[in-house]
């Protein structure tokens, strides 16, 4: 019966088993698991070059689009609110819009249908304007998925140039250089004391960042005595949360230009990649931007773009003007 090919050895079998197995392995386990990024862009809002949430966001999706990750990104812009598919598909969501009252989750049943994604592990990063909600509507929320928020008449939003020197052991610092800029960097915020949360931008601010009057946004007792003391202020955070999901909120973001540092937009991009539980590498999240790239897609606003002013770097001073519409 030897050679006759009715009849499989033994050992032919197996391997054809074997191979089999593995087609069907990768099949149903992929390499690399892709991750969906769903972006969410506020209405225009300030004057041109400040709080350009659409250019902003566009600009985050095109770095992340071009990193060669495994990754999905998708931008829904001037306020509008996702789908439920959409929602449900989303590995973590990013919000960049104005908030306080105004906030974008709390339109009709909007933060109810946040709550179920965050129930089921989906990440959460707010920048800028996103981190601030009123404390007795949506702050308990963003408290528990972010682990902070900008709380009224505790934080404050004064324009003023943070230096980190320094970065935590983390998957966000990957890559990250010391370096300075000017933004309107909020601080002081109200932080949880559940689950874990790290300082990712952490630096000294200045004392003329106590310069205005007690007020909702610009100053109170409790924060002059920090400032006074010289404590680090936090700007950025990363957050684990107790039931498994990730959220990450970072307070700069009012100047369009600043995206045009390397390191501000890296500790962004990799902390979008880590709250979405994607592997960040070791070197970050890298991207490059052009000016022309920078200047796409800003909002008609009536008015001239500054953004031929030069992104400010390390050594830059603080800017003495607070800008009016910031009375958020």
């Amino acid at each position: 019966m030897k050679g006759h090919p009715l009849i499989l050895s033994s050992q032919t079998i197996m391997k054809k088993l074997t191979l089999l197995a593995a087609m069907a392995l990768a099949t149903l386990c992929p390499a690399k698991d892709t991750k969906k990024i769903l972006l969410l862009a506020g209405k225009p809002s300030h004057g041109s070059g400040e709080h350009e949430h659409n250019a902003g966001s566009l600009l985050l999706k095109k770095c992340l689009d071009e990193s060669g990750l495994p990754i999905e990104s998708s931008v829904i812009k001037n306020g509008a609110w996702p789908s439920p598919e959409q929602l449900a598909a989303a590995d973590t969501v990013v919000i960049y819009c104005d908030g306080g009252g105004h906030h974008l989750v709390l339109q009709d049943d909007r933060i109810k249908q946040l709550a179920k994604e965050m129930k089921r592990g989906c990440g959460l990063v707010c920048l800028h304007y996103g981190v601030e909600i009123p404390k007795d509507n949506g702050g308990a929320e963003l408290l528990g998925w972010m682990g902070g928020y900008f709380e009224t008449n505790f934080s404050v939003n004064p324009h003023w140039t943070a230096d980190f020197k320094s970065f935590p052991a983390h998957p966000i610092s990957n890559g990250m250089k010391p370096y300075a800029m000017l933004d309107e960097w909020y601080f002081h915020m109200r932080f949880t004391e559940q689950g874990k949360l790290t300082n990712v931008l952490s630096a000294i601010a200045p004392e003329d960042t106590m310069s205005r009057p007690d007020g909702s946004h610009s100053g109170n007792p409790h924060v002059r005595k920090a400032v006074a003391e010289g404590l680090p202020q936090t700007v950025a955070w990363a957050f684990d949360r107790p039931d498994g999901g990730r959220g990450f909120g970072f307070t700069g973001g009012h100047f369009h230009k600043n995206w045009g540092d390397d390191n501000q937009r890296k500790v962004v991009l990799n902390a979008i990649l880590w709250t979405a539980k994607a592997e960040v590498p070791a070197e970050g999240v890298s991207s490059k931007v052009t000016p022309e790239e920078l200047a796409a897609n800003l909002d008609p606003k009536g008015q001239q773009s500054n953004l031929s002013i030069k992104p400010l770097l390390p050594g830059a001073t603080v800017n003495p003007a607070i800008c009016a519409a910031c009375k958020h």
